[in-house]
């Protein structure tokens, strides 16, 4: 099965630490947290470390962004790319960029998977 990227376009995604815990939104609506996907941390997201939060955060911009396959296959490595290096209070990532990371890892995944054979 190839892997098809969903283009959403115009998609700010705002990362925050609040008194109620880490929120994300995508242009000023909740992030869901895609648990359905995977289950790495039902209490919710993080940031800047490489944990179970993060790595759901990681999942839920890639579902929302490029679609849930791409986002299982790719979110540990977004995970250690971007959301583990998001500074203490927060921050915003574009569409855009999201996409361009996206395509950042799945060179360098085809690149070490020519390496290995």
């Amino acid at each position: 099965m190839r892997d098809q990227l969903v283009i959403q376009t115009d998609r700010v995604y705002t990362i925050q630490r609040t008194p109620q815990g880490v929120v994300c939104t995508v242009n000023g609506s909740p992030l869901p947290l895609r648990l359905d996907l995977w289950n790495h941390s039902p209490t919710g997201f993080e940031f800047g470390y490489g944990g179970s939060g993060p790595a759901q955060l990681a999942l839920a911009i890639l579902a929302d962004c490029c679609g849930d396959e791409l986002a299982v296959k790719y979110h540990q490595g977004f995970k250690w790319a971007v959301i583990a290096r998001i500074p203490g209070p927060g921050g915003s990532v574009t569409g855009t960029f999201v996409r361009d990371m996206l395509a950042k890892l799945q060179a360098d995944r085809a690149a070490q998977n020519c390496h290995n054979n």
